[in-house]
C-alpha cells in the first residue's frame, strides 16, 4: 500500500509536470514502477490519454481517495478518465 503522500506526489506531477506526463504516456509500467506501483502491461489501455491537468486538479480529492482504496484506479487515469464510474 502506498502512503497518502506518495499518491499525492503522483497526482501533483500529473496535474503540473509535462515531462512526467510524457514519460507516463510513453511507458506507464516503468514510470509507475519508479514509484513502487506495479502495473502489468495488460492493464494498460491500448490508447493512453491522460485526463487534463485541469480535470486532475478539480477532481484531486476524489482521485486521492480512490487511489488510496484501490490500485485499479491507474488504468482509469491512463485511459483519460479521472474518476471511475
Amino acid at each position: 500500500m502506498h502512503t497518502s503522500n506518495e499518491l499525492s506526489s503522483i497526482l501533483d506531477k500529473l496535474a503540473s509536470d509535462d515531462k512526467f506526463r510524457a514519460q507516463l504516456q510513453a511507458n506507464p509500467v516503468a514510470t509507475l514502477a519508479r514509484f513502487g506501483i506495479t502495473l502489468s502491461a495488460d492493464q494498460v489501455p491500448d490508447q493512453i490519454s491522460l485526463p487534463s491537468k485541469e480535470e486532475l486538479t478539480e477532481e484531486r480529492h476524489e482521485l486521492q481517495r480512490e487511489l488510496e482504496t484501490t490500485g485499479i484506479m491507474f488504468p482509469f487515469l491512463l485511459s483519460g478518465t479521472a474518476v471511475a464510474a
